[in-house]
């Protein structure tokens, strides 16, 4: 069964904005850049786009984009990591890939970015602290499931 949680949707990072706000002449420009990407002539703040939209633009304006930084990146070689990812499973905490029902990592980012005990990428985390973040996030489970 897919997840029924929204998305999990990463904003612009604050050097995408910078980097923005620099290669544009005016306020007027980069407005319209920020309605280009989020499609919406409303919106005309870089505070309102995501990371992808933020790319978007930073590739239409002649610059690298940028590459995610993912706390949630596992070693399939580690039995916790794994652990991990059948807690996302039981969960529900899943997208389709390829047709293939897989744990969605970037709901596991946004755990270990904001509700995590420990907050720093999995895989910097020893034995104690991945640990905490297994039981965090087994009473997670126990709590979505007592509704």
């Amino acid at each position: 069964m897919e997840t029924s949680t929204t998305p999990i949707v990463t904003m612009a990072t604050s050097e995408q904005k910078r980097l923005i706000a620099i290669h544009t002449p005016n306020k007027d420009t980069k407005e319209e850049w920020v309605q280009w990407a989020t499609a919406d002539e409303k919106r005309t703040s870089t505070n309102d786009l995501t990371f992808d939209q933020a790319n978007r633009i930073l590739k239409q304006l002649g610059l690298k984009e940028h590459v995610k930084d993912l706390w949630s990146k596992f070693d399939k070689k580690n039995a916790q990591h794994m652990s991990i990812l059948a807690i996302l499973r039981t969960a529900q905490w899943t997208k389709k890939v390829n047709g293939k029902e897989v744990a969605d990592l970037d709901v596991l980012d946004h755990f270990l970015k904001t509700k995590s005990p420990v907050k720093k990428p999995l895989k910097k985390m020893n034995y104690e602290e991945t640990s905490k973040v297994i039981h965090s996030l087994n009473q997670s489970v126990k709590w979505i499931f007592s509704k």
